[in-house]
Formats: C-alpha cells, sequence, structure tokens
C-alpha cells in the first residue's frame, strides 16, 4: 500500500472524530522554526479572533483491537487495515503544510497491539515533527483510553490540546457497547492526569449519542460533571450512524437534530452557566425537546414579559436573542440610566429581536407568542 492510499484510507478513518474551533495560547519566541500556535484551530473552522483554519485530521492506524460495537475499525470489521510509519507520517503532514494545505494537525488512532505501542508510534511521529522539521504550530494528540502516565506526559510535551474520548456517558452505558473499556481507570483518570498537566489549549472529549440507548440527561450529566471536575474545554457529540458489518448495524440512526440540541445545551452550560436542573423542566423521560431548548426554558421560566431596564443578569440571560455579551451592554446602559425603548437600541446592542421580543416588554408592550392566541 503506497502512502496516497494510506492517507486516504485513514483520513476518512478518523471521519468519525468530531472537532471544531480551537487556539492554543503557547507563546513560540524561537527563530529556528516554522509554524504559530496561536493561530491554529480545526479543520476549515474559526479561531476567536475569526481567523478561517484547517487542520490534518488522521488515524495513525485503523487496525484496531478493542472492540466498540459502532466503529467501523473494531475488531474484526475493518477489512481494510493500514498504518502509517512515524518518519512517513511526518513527511506527509509537513508536505500538506509546506503546500498550505493545512496548518496544524489533529492526530488519533486505533488501539493495534495495546494503548502503549501505539501511542509510542505516534509520539514518535509527532516528536520527528517537532524536532527535525522544527514545527511550533498547533497539534491536538489524542489520548488513547489505557494509555500510561509517562506516555501521555512524554506526548504532552509536543501537544497543545489533547483529548480522551468518552464515548459513553457512564460505566454501565460503556460496558454495552464495549467490553475492554474500563470506564473509571482507562478513560477519567487519564482526563484527571490531563487536568493536571496545565496543556496550553486545555483537553477536551467526544461521546457518541444513541449508540447504548442513553438518555440526553445521562449524557448532560456527565459532561457537566467534566467542566467542573476536570477543567474540560469542551464537549463534542457525534449522532451514531450505523456501520455496515458492525455489531450495531441495525441499529436506527440517532437523529442529527439531538445531536445539535445537545450542542445547545452544552453551550449554555459552559458559556451562560445556566444549572442543568433547569433544563431538567424542559425534558420528557430525560430527552430534550425537539425545539430550541432555550425557548423552551424561556416558556418555563418566565410568567410575564422582562422589563430590560430593571432585569439582572440571571434573567437576560436566559432571555432567547439575548447572550453574554448583549446581557453585559444591558446592564451596562442600566449603569447610565439610559433607558430601553426602541428596537433599534436592542439591535445596536446585538440583541437577536425575532427570538427576544416574545420575552420582553418595550415601554409596556409585549409581543404575543402564536401559543398565546390558541
Amino acid at each position: 500500500m503506497n502512502t496516497l492510499q494510506k492517507v486516504e484510507i485513514l483520513g476518512e478513518s478518523a471521519k468519525w472524530d468530531s472537532c471544531a474551533s480551537s487556539s492554543s495560547n503557547r507563546k513560540v519566541t524561537t527563530n529556528n522554526r516554522i509554524g504559530n500556535a496561536a493561530g491554529c484551530g480545526i479543520c476549515h473552522s474559526f479561531t476567536e479572533d475569526g481567523q478561517c483554519i484547517s487542520l490534518w485530521k488522521t488515524l495513525y492506524s485503523n487496525a484496531c483491537s478493542f472492540d466498540c460495537k459502532y466503529c467501523a475499525n473494531s475488531a474484526g470489521c475493518n477489512k481494510n487495515p493500514a498504518r502509517f510509519e512515524p518518519k512517513e507520517f511526518a513527511k506527509v503532514f509537513m508536505s500538506l503544510y509546506v503546500r498550505n494545505y493545512v496548518e496544524g494537525l489533529f492526530i488519533s488512532s486505533a488501539v493495534e497491539k495495546d494503548s502503549d505501542n501505539t501511542t509510542e508510534f505516534m509520539i514518535n511521529a509527532v516528536e520527528i515533527i517537532r524536532e527535525k522539521y522544527k514545527f511550533q504550530g498547533y497539534i491536538h494528540f489524542k489520548v488513547l483510553p489505557g494509555t500510561s502516565y509517562d506516555l501521555i506526559k512524554h506526548a504532552s510535551e509536543f501537544a497543545d490540546r489533547m483529548s480522551v474520548n468518552l464515548e459513553a456517558p457512564n460505566k454501565s452505558r460503556m460496558a454495552e457497547i464495549s467490553s475492554v473499556k474500563d470506564y473509571k481507570i482507562d478513560i477519567l483518570r487519564r482526563q484527571a492526569w490531563l487536568k493536571r498537566m496545565k496543556l496550553p489549549s486545555g483537553q477536551t472529549t467526544q461521546l457518541v449519542v444513541g449508540s447504548s440507548d442513553e438518555t440526553d440527561l445521562e449524557i448532560l450529566k456527565m459532561i457537566d460533571w467534566e467542566y467542573k471536575n476536570i477543567e474540560l474545554k469542551r464537549g463534542y457529540y457525534s449522532a451514531f450512524s450505523p456501520v455496515p458489518k458492525t455489531p450495531l448495524q441495525f441499529k436506527d440512526k440517532t437523529p442529527l437534530i439531538r445531536e445539535h440540541r445537545l450542542f445547545n445545551i452544552d453551550f449554555m452550560l459552559r458559556k451562560y452557566h445556566i444549572p442543568l436542573n433547569e433544563f431538567k423542566e424542559i425534558m420528557d423521560e430525560g430527552m430534550l425537546p425537539r425545539t430550541d431548548p432555550k425557548i423552551a426554558l424561556a416558556r418555563h421560566y418566565f410568567d410575564s414579559g422582562i422589563d430590560l431596564n430593571e432585569a439582572g443578569w440571571n434573567d437576560l440571560i436566559r432571555i432567547p436573542g439575548i447572550g453574554p455579551r448583549s446581557a453585559s451592554r444591558i446592564l451596562k446602559l442600566q449603569e447610565t440610566s439610559i433607558k430601553i425603548k426602541k428596537k433599534q437600541q436592542l439591535k445596536n446592542i446585538g440583541v437577536v429581536l425575532k427570538r427576544a421580543m416574545p420575552f420582553i416588554t418595550l415601554n409596556g408592550n409585549r409581543q404575543k407568542m402564536l401559543m398565546e392566541y390558541a
């Protein structure tokens, strides 16, 4: 198998890893190097300053000894195994980089012989990129479940961000989709190690949504715990899709709207700091509504229209169409005694009028919601 074939096969195999924009606060001060950590992020997405960037996302190997029931690369399911060699991997990445196709690297892998053996090869590849080619740009290194502390520590010396995928929200759900992963030891313990390593861009994780019949509440309880205890930068959600020739090939595909709603709640947990308990009020048997959860929460939370000239932070942040930035601007106007009386003022502040108007009052008037005409 030639290198180009490996690039195609292993790049396709990596599509199950979800990732989005990120950047690193690591400072590069040496002149004998190429690449910039601060200007990089993930796969045709955006950094915090709005820059669109790209990253080579690939597996080092797709020949896995683990038996995850949903995965096309799991033991006995993959009929087209491929792997790089460290020097080959490094050469391909640098070739892509110098041609301006990518600006950073996301390296993951299936578990070949065992986690440590595979991780050693991944580290060798990244070490060549850093040391031989002097690349100082962004690298996200995926930690394989069960990898030893010393190897994770070594990998952290080359990485801006690292991640261990949860895949399932708890031990019992993990047991339904894999017989070889110990949830607390192989995954949560490794996350605790990453927390102590103080990575420049922190750690992330991912869950597969719908592979084990878990509820949205189970997922959100786990991710909420991770934000509070693991210092997680961000959680990602991947809707289950049945893969031919895997044990779950006949299981129903998870609707993408479910994945989308989990991202909605995640954002409000992470950025708005709305307690998870509030979202339980809009769930049905642990499942989120198909409608916009912030609108559903506002309908449950507010008895009447909110006067923006008097509302506090807790109320403002729960109004659809108002985010942290626009809420802060409204509070600053309150401090200056400038009254909000017109829609144009709200537009200037950054409020999304279509979403906000049914929940606020302007000059004592409120736009009715459709449900109120029933």
